[in-house]
């Protein structure tokens, strides 16, 4: 019985010394074990990154201003009328003018009603003036009460700071018990806390922060509606675009005016036209009133603007083009009649629209255009709407959203297909 104690007794020590052993000889090798879980880790990595894909270079939606302009050449001609219409559809109140009169530059020539558009105007002017009181409030109210609420919780936390370090010295020293050291630190805690919030409202309410950011995005707002609602109110009034000679008049008081029906037909005195020949396939996009940059073929490197003001009514079968002209306001002085010009007419612009680089959009010219995203690490046929297309961006109308990515068209991928994204 003794001799079966004995080693029941020997066994926990047998057990150490093994132990012993064991931790004794991994501490030995330590550097090796390192090595060779290093070496298995790196080759792990490196079957992930084959189970994973390639790494491709994506573009990502991302939003900015886009313009979409058409390509056109032509010859230089003079002049011989300029068709005067309306920007927007309205009643005609008054015409101003006869047939055969001389007119001036910015002289007024037709009326339309404008009771709407006024109140527009007055709406519009109200937002401004309740956005910008937000503004004061903030700077005026806000700013100082949560600067002051911030000294308060910043002396509330120095005392609650202090008493927390005298009752800990207290506590030390054993004239203090556990529960008043706890109770102190609860009270350091909620002053730190409140501390943190005063200086989290001081941020919002000063520039930069997100109440104050809010504030002056919803007054740039205000302003730019008020800016769209005055300038329809301009519309009302339909100016002369320039010296010269009205020719024809197709309109009187009651006429109901609508944007692309001319009103007036103006020979104009000293200006040039460009007449060019567009592509059928682009009528849909141009516009009376629409602006262009053109240059002479003999002067390429000088630029000068110009205004769309004729869109022929027929096509030319025989080369599937409708013939425009643009009024040249202010003619340089080497542009001679007949030159050869090119033209690009600014067609549509979009201010902080969604935009993807033209090359990660497939059969964009077709009626279904699609990109490849990225689902689960694999690549996924997407179909998107596009909107107007600029240079190399092209609008994504549907189907996407900012950030999201997609896969250039160059790089090979397919459907199914992993990869690794990567950003530019």
């Amino acid at each position: 019985m003794t001799d079966m104690v004995d080693q029941a007794a020997a066994l926990p020590r047998q057990s150490s010394k093994s132990s012993s052993k064991v931790w004794s000889a991994l501490a030995a090798h330590r550097w090796f074990i390192l090595a060779v879980i290093l070496l298995l880790g790196l080759g792990g990595w490196q079957s992930v990154r084959v189970m994973l894909g390639p790494a491709i270079v994506v573009d990502q939606v991302r939003r900015g201003d886009l313009v979409e302009t058409v390509v056109a050449s032509g010859h230089v001609e003079t002049p011989f009328r300029v068709e005067i219409g309306s920007q927007i559809t309205g009643t005609v109140d008054e015409v101003l003018v006869l047939e055969g009169q001389r007119v001036t530059k910015g002289q007024p020539l037709i009326s339309l009603e404008a009771r709407e558009l006024k109140a527009a105007v007055v709406q519009a002017q109200g937002q401004v003036a309740q956005a910008e009181a937000r503004m004061r409030q903030l700077a005026e109210l806000t700013l100082p009460s949560a600067t002051e609420a911030l000294r308060q919780a910043q002396a509330t936390l120095l005392n609650a700071q202090q008493t927390y370090d005298r009752t800990s010295q207290l506590t030390t020293n054993g004239y203090a018990t556990r529960a008043s050291l706890d109770e102190a630190q609860k009270t350091l805690d909620i002053a730190l806390a409140q501390k943190r919030a005063a200086e989290f409202q001081v941020f919002t309410a000063s520039p930069g922060g997100s109440d104050y950011v809010m504030a002056e995005t919803q007054l740039n707002q205000a302003r730019a509606n008020l800016d769209t609602a005055q300038s329809r109110r301009g519309y009302a009034t339909i100016s002369a675009p320039r010296d010269g000679v009205l020719i024809t008049r197709n309109v009187e008081k009651g006429t109901v005016a609508q944007p692309g029906k001319a009103l007036l037909v103006l020979a104009p005195a000293g200006d040039v036209q460009l007449v060019l020949q567009i592509d059928e396939r682009n009528l849909g996009k141009l516009t009376l009133g629409q602006t262009a940059l053109a240059s002479a073929d003999a002067y390429p490197d000088k630029r000068f603007p110009a205004v769309l003001s004729y869109i022929n009514p027929g096509v030319d079968l025989s080369r599937a083009s409708v013939q425009v002209k643009l009024i040249v306001k202010d003619p340089p002085d080497y542009l001679r009649q007949d030159m050869t010009v090119s033209v690009d007419i600014e067609v549509a612009s979009r201010k902080d629209t969604l935009e993807l680089p033209v090359r990660s959009v497939h059969d964009l010219t077709s009626g279904q255009p699609w990109v490849l995203g990225e689902k689960d690490g694999r690549a996924v046929k997407r179909p998107v709407r596009a909107g107007i297309r600029g240079n190399s961006h092209v609008e994504i109308v549907d189907g996407l959203s900012a950030g999201d990515i997609a896969v250039p068209a160059s790089s090979g991928l397919v459907t199914g297909q992993r990869f690794r994204p990567v950003l530019p």
